[in-house]
């Protein structure tokens, strides 16, 4: 019965976290306003599936339909000053608006003119360019906040004033009319790779999360783990990994990880005897996992593949045991930190039963299922595999009484799909500003030359030039504007020096993701330490600690490709199986127990040894496998003298020495 009331207040509150996500996204508008709200963000995510079903239009085209769907719907629902309250739209907002309309527009009303003028715009084109400009700085602003506007004003003004620039950064300044119609007129600017990869792909599966999280999937991947693990030692913690390692899979967005998952595992987690700042920490470093679990990944999976021009599944791919590495060390750290505590889990009568759990909610797994086989056996796109995926979802919810999605839901999904778009759309719109610029002015070589030349040739100081450049510039950045900057900033430099693309490519997506918990600005900490009542700073710090995995593996996966599945069979089993055991070794000596508490120099040394075992590779594995199995042995046995001791002493009953 206590499993069921617990059941029971779970389903409400997840309910009434969706009420605070739909709140968060948008005015609480009511009457007419409201219902043109919805009106348009339905149209909005219908638009886009009948796209996919019929072909995306031209580039230009969608993308400018893209972006003043999202112009519009941002100013909207998001007011000019956070603080602000009230249910009236401004008249300023009005005109923004009507302006974020104009704009896109004009660009559909002259689109086969335009290809014919692109050097030699018209007033009216850079007239509206500028508009354009400005909306999209405002919006991103109004979304995410300063940073990226900044970043992307600076570049402007880096285009114009160039020839000023210090040193190598010098170029000969382009006037007013080119840069301003090289970022509205072309597919190189505004309207670039990245904003189209949001136009075609990043909200199709972005509407599929919000119809899985309908249908009740999001809970599902909550109820099993909580019946999994919860008797588990330190077990809410483990549930909290798992919970948000399964919901990263539809998400992808580490503060709504943090927000739906944390009201309930943070509790938990102190309730068995947790430090507030120790569970907060927790779900952060869980929740910003998600976005390196395959296939949403952030949405930044989809712009990986358009850049190197490879499948989109083959990035899923190759991220999938980095993943894998990242949450089974995880895993292996709240175990060991609940030992030290001391910790127990949960009372069996607390939980639900897990073959119930199972059975109610196996069907919610099949769109997932369904997107893989479509995309990974019968090879379609990812337009296509996520609209039938999204199709299949309301269809597969009517098994079971408690997941089927009617009208209203249906409608809701779409709502929330096409608002919980918004950031991506305008963070790659800002973004694209960044990329014309690099396009316009070459700077992107100038960079690389300038990385490779401070690391001296040096590849491991390079990554690590890499590795400090990335966490600094995806501070309070969303992880698909983080990405694309660093993209073009940094990636250039590995790649030049050898490094795989793909592994460049991921080595600075993980930094950007990792950043999320890294101080001075780590946002989905800063989330889960509100959640836990806890100091923000001191979450950060334990967060970052907790993620410890997230530094190490993109090193490895650059020196060792068959951490990416790439290579022959043999060496990605080997790869995969001394990956889980350094993950293992790298939670010992980080946490510094496994039967009893390590020494200093034992700790080092498992580090050294997971370090080993993490990097593929046949000598560096020998080493960490004779290395760990030396070190075990030890501490067995010095566990076992301990235990020895204390029953001579008759401190201790003759227990075994284990837990």
């Amino acid at each position: 019965m206590a499993a069921e009331k617990i059941d029971e207040e779970i389903r409400k509150r997840l309910e009434e976290v969706k009420e605070l996500e739909a709140e968060g996204r948008r005015r609480t508008f009511s009457g007419t306003m409201g219902v043109v709200v919805a009106a348009i963000a339905i149209a909005f995510a219908l638009f886009h599936m009948w796209r996919a079903y019929v072909g995306p239009m031209g580039a230009l085209q969608q993308r400018s339909i893209h972006l003043t769907f999202a112009l519009v719907l941002t100013f909207l629902v998001q007011p000019f000053l956070r603080r602000r309250g009230g249910k009236k739209l401004p008249w300023w907002d009005l005109i923004l608006v009507g302006l974020g309309i104009l704009v896109g527009g004009y660009l559909l009303a002259e689109y086969h003119e335009l290809t014919f003028r692109i050097g030699t715009p018209h007033t009216m084109d850079i007239a509206l360019g500028v508009i354009c400009v400005l909306l999209v700085l405002e919006a991103t602003r109004r979304l995410i906040g300063w940073p990226l506007p900044v970043i992307a004003a600076v570049f402007l003004l880096y285009a114009y004033f160039g020839q000023y620039a210090p040193g190598f950064l010098a170029h000969r300044g382009y006037d007013f009319h080119r840069i301003v119609s090289h970022m509205y007129l072309t597919t190189e600017g505004i309207f670039g790779l990245p904003l189209g990869v949001s136009a075609t792909f990043v909200i199709l599966f972005i509407v599929m999360g919000a119809f899985l999280q309908e249908s009740g999937a999001g809970q599902f991947f909550f109820d099993f783990a909580y019946a999994l693990l919860g008797r588990t030692r330190g077990g809410p913690a483990k549930m909290s990994v798992v919970s948000s390692g399964l919901f990263g899979t539809i998400s992808g967005s580490a503060v709504a990880n943090v927000v739906v998952d944390g009201w309930l595992t943070i509790p938990m987690m102190k309730r068995i005897g947790y430090r507030a700042h120790v569970a907060a920490a927790v779900e952060a470093t869980a929740s910003t996992g998600g976005q390196l679990m395959p296939p949403v990944m952030g949405a930044a999976a989809f712009i990986i593949a358009e850049i190197l021009g490879i499948g989109y599944i083959q990035v899923c791919i190759a991220a999938t045991i980095p993943a894998i590495l990242y949450y089974t060390t995880l895993l292996c750290m709240v175990d060991l930190e609940a030992a030290k505590m001391g910790l127990r889990g949960l009372p069996a009568s607390e939980l639900p039963n897990f073959r119930k759990v199972f059975l109610e909610g196996w069907h919610l797994l099949v769109p997932l299922f369904v997107l893989i086989f479509f995309l990974v056996v019968l090879d379609w796109s990812p337009m296509k595999s996520a609209l039938w995926a999204i199709i299949l979802t309301p269809i597969i919810s009517f098994l079971r009484i408690f997941s089927r999605m009617d009208f209203k839901k249906i409608t809701r999904a779409l709502e929330q799909g096409a608002l919980g778009v918004l950031e991506v759309a305008l963070a790659c719109a800002c973004a694209g500003i960044v990329v014309g610029i690099f396009s316009l002015t070459g700077l992107g070589m100038k960079l690389s030359t300038m990385l490779i030349d401070i690391a001296g040739g040096s590849l491991l100081l390079l990554l690590f030039l890499t590795m400090i450049a990335s966490l600094i510039l995806g501070m309070g950045m969303p992880t698909t504007a983080s990405y694309i900057v660093l993209a073009v900033l940094v990636a250039p430099a590995l790649i030049k020096m050898g490094v795989v693309p793909l592994a460049a490519h991921l080595f600075v997506f993980y930094f950007g993701i990792i950043s999320a918990i890294t101080p001075p600005v780590a946002l989905a900490a800063y989330a889960a330490a509100g959640i836990g009542n806890t100091d923000p700073f001191k979450t950060g710090w334990y967060a970052t600690k907790l993620g410890l995995a997230g530094f190490v593996i993109p090193y490895m996966f650059v020196y060792g490709p068959a951490l990416m599945i790439e290579g022959k069979l043999a060496e990605i089993i080997l790869a995969s199986i001394t990956g889980l055991i350094g993950s293992a070794a790298l939670a010992a000596g980080i946490q510094g127990w496994i039967l009893e508490r390590l020494s200093l120099w034992q700790r080092g040394l498992f580090c050294v040894a997971a370090l080993c075992l993490i990097k593929p590779g046949w000598i560096t594995d020998a080493i960490g496998a004779g290395l760990l199995v030396l070190l075990l042995g030890f501490h067995l046995f010095q566990h076992r003298e301990a235990h020895r001791r204390q029953m001579a002493l008759g401190t201790i009953q003759s227990n075994p020495p284990f837990p």
